[in-house]
């Protein structure tokens, strides 16, 4: 497998084993992150937080003979497409700071449905799929389905949600809850392992939370080291004042 990133924690496998479509898969990726106003240290620090993830789930029986190495890093290619679906949404929804409304939450929603239709159509299209593709699929669709079944787009509860897609779940919480934004700061890692302990059984897979709280210390470590800086900040907030002023002029 080529890796694009020298951290040995975050080796990146490239599409197909190839590098310069690994590559093109990375500025596709970076891009849709960009637009949510967010960097590419979130990819990495997702990468991150999935590879200790998968390792620490290893240790549990059942899983052993399903997280092999090309899972794992099947895992990690899909976390640079899980939220492409996020280039199809109006600025205005994605970018809102403030409360959605009902009309608007559906809006938000919806990314799922269509990243996972972008994913099914270039599949279609290419006539050719594989189990990385398919995982891929299934991340972008089901990342936010709620263990106990009140999550979207489907409702989806307990083993029907596909694993990748609950350990997916974990890790993109986490960061979301202890990541900077121009309309909120991020609460701490000690906060953050409080609130996902509590959700163990509601929102998240009680197994992969247990596997969480084992790493958790692993996820500190990957938040610190691939942070955003001031000037990531600054790029958001300026990102966001050119959206709310297009919108404006519209």
């Amino acid at each position: 497998m080529s890796s694009l990133l020298p951290d040995p924690l975050l080796a990146l496998p490239s599409l197909g084993s190839n590098l310069t479509q690994g590559v093109l898969l990375l500025a596709v990726s970076t891009l849709a992150e960009r637009r949510d106003a967010d960097t590419e240290g979130h990819l990495l620090r997702v990468q991150g937080y999935l590879r200790v993830l998968a390792h620490a789930l290893r240790e549990v029986p059942e899983l052993q003979l399903l997280l092999t190495d090309e899972y794992i890093a099947n895992l990690l290619q899909g976390a640079l497409v899980y939220d492409i679906g996020t280039l199809a949404l109006a600025d205005r929804v994605l970018l809102k700071p403030g409360r959605y409304t009902p009309a608007e939450r559906l809006a938000m929603q919806s990314h799922t449905l269509r990243g996972f239709e972008a994913l099914a159509h270039a599949e279609k299209t290419c006539g050719a799929s594989d189990p990385g593709l398919q995982m891929a699929k299934e991340m972008a669709l089901s990342h936010h389905e709620h263990w106990d079944g009140h999550g979207y787009p489907h409702q989806c509860s307990g083993l029907a949600i596909p694993l990748c897609a609950r350990i997916l779940a974990v890790a993109d919480v986490y960061d979301a809850m202890i990541s900077h934004k121009v309309y909120k700061e991020g609460i701490s890692h000690a906060q953050a392992v409080v609130q996902i302990q509590a959700d163990r059984g509601r929102q998240f897979d009680p197994m992969v939370v247990d596997a969480f709280l084992a790493c958790a210390d692993q996820f500190e470590r990957i938040a610190h080291r691939h942070a955003d800086s001031e000037e990531d900040l600054q790029h958001k907030m300026e990102h966001l004042a050119q959206a709310i002023a297009e919108h404006t002029e519209m």
